[in-house]
Parts: structure tokens; sequence; C-alpha cells
């Protein structure tokens, strides 16, 4: 996986996981979502780029 997909899909795991903390904290409903989503697409990306790199060696 090159480095900066590597970053950007940690990048969207983390601020998945703080818009769904602070949703949960300020007891709105969409930004906890929103949060959930975008961790779930940082965690589609990395799986995406670790199966790019299985099928490269």
């Amino acid at each position: 996986m090159s480095g900066e997909q590597k970053a950007e899909a940690k990048g969207e795991q983390a601020k998945g996981k703080l818009k769904e903390a602070a949703g949960r904290v300020s007891g709105n409903e969409r930004l906890t979502a929103e949060g959930r989503a975008e961790q779930v697409k940082g965690d589609a990306r990395e799986a995406k780029e670790k199966a790019k790199d299985t099928f490269k060696h």
C-alpha cells in the first residue's frame, strides 16, 4: 500500500472517529452517523489498497 493512500485511509478513519464521538457527546445522531460512515469509507479504502498490494506480490 502506498504511503499516501495509507495515510488518507487512516485520516478518514480518525476523522470519522472524532465526528462520531462529537455526535455522541452532543446528542447529534446525524453527526454520529456521518462519523461511522467516514470510518467505513476509510476501512474500505484500506482494504482495497491491501488487496492491490497482495496481487502485486
